[in-house]
């Protein structure tokens, strides 16, 4: 498994009348995250787009567990469970200051050509990377 821990502070404007983050903001921490876990291991997802690829979710899945509030400071674990063919996996685990889980979800991506939208396989470059950190994570044709 590749695993990368990001950490924020919650925003003013990611809370609900309640005080509490709004539901729909765990996406756009998910995608951060996601993205930070990417530039970590040397592949920020601007190259992919820049060889013609997108990579847009298909599937996501989340568990709410515990509120949070505004100026938390929040650790998401972000965990490449797998990638085959033309999908990616995530899974997510996210932390308060208390390291008590709050939010754990899961995301599935596709790879897709830029002007097309057709599914197509990762770049060779981003699966050189997964195979040096974990093998046994690319289950692929490429």
């Amino acid at each position: 498994m590749i695993t990368y821990e990001y950490k924020f502070r919650v925003a003013y404007s990611d809370t609900d009348r309640m005080g509490t983050v709004h539901h729909s903001n765990y996406a756009k921490y998910y995608e951060r995250a996601r993205w930070e876990l990417l530039r970590n291991i040397g592949v920020p997802y601007q190259t992919i787009e820049d060889v013609g690829i997108m990579c847009p979710v298909i599937s996501m899945k989340f568990k709410f567990i515990k509120t949070t509030k505004y100026d938390e400071l929040l650790t998401v674990k972000t965990i490449l469970t797998a990638i085959k063919g033309v999908r990616i996996w995530f899974t997510y685990e996210l932390y308060n200051e208390k390291d008590e889980l709050i939010n754990e979800a899961e995301t599935e991506l596709a790879f897709v050509g830029l002007n097309n939208w057709k599914p197509c396989l990762p770049p060779s470059f981003l699966l050189r990377v997964i195979k040096r950190y974990d093998y046994s994570l690319c289950i692929c044709q490429n």
